[in-house]
């Protein structure tokens, strides 16, 4: 009979284990969170020879570590990108990158490891009074949005500005 008690005992207490185990839930926490913050001024304009240049909306999105708060990968700046064409000819847009400087002027680089992207759009051909409107989607580095450290962004827009024509010739040849 004392074993039967002993027994009994136990499996009470096994059971009791087993069901106070089963109530708790082990909740684990994110090991990284997603983090925005907005580029102040909120819009920018930066006129070039001929074009006026309008930024808006520009956000920088990045992974932190949730324990250290350190960026975990290569943060992306996103926005939206106007360009006006204020002059008499048409501006064939070949590309349009950017430079991330300090406060005192001085470029950041990227360091090793950290991935790189450039605005990316598809251009075209923009006509005299007419504009072009497109996204950014670019990598920034780490360094510049640790501590605060970026001071300006500066627009680099590669175009031709000539009256493009296009012509179409006639060859009075025949094949024979």
């Amino acid at each position: 009979m004392r074993i039967t008690k002993i027994f009994t005992f136990l499996a009470l207490g096994l059971v009791a284990a087993l069901w106070g185990c089963a109530g708790q839930k082990k909740v684990e926490t994110p090991k990284q969170e997603q983090v925005t913050e907005n580029l102040v001024p909120a819009k920018a304009e930066v006129k070039g020879q001929g074009f006026l240049v309008e930024l808006n909306n520009l956000e920088v999105d990045g992974s932190v570590d949730a324990a250290s708060k350190e960026m975990v990968e290569t943060p992306t700046l996103k926005g939206s990108i106007k360009i006006t064409n204020e002059s008499n000819d048409i501006l064939d847009i070949q590309g349009v990158t950017l430079e991330y400087l300090d406060g005192a002027g001085n470029p950041i680089a990227f360091k090793s490891g950290e991935k790189i992207s450039k605005v990316n759009s598809f251009w075209q051909p923009i006509k005299p009074g007419k504009n072009f409107e497109g996204s950014i989607d670019a990598t920034i580095p780490r360094a510049a949005v640790k501590g605060k450290a970026l001071g300006k962004i500066e627009i680099n827009v590669v175009y031709i500005s000539t009256p493009l024509r296009h012509e179409t010739l006639t060859l009075p040849e025949k094949v024979g």
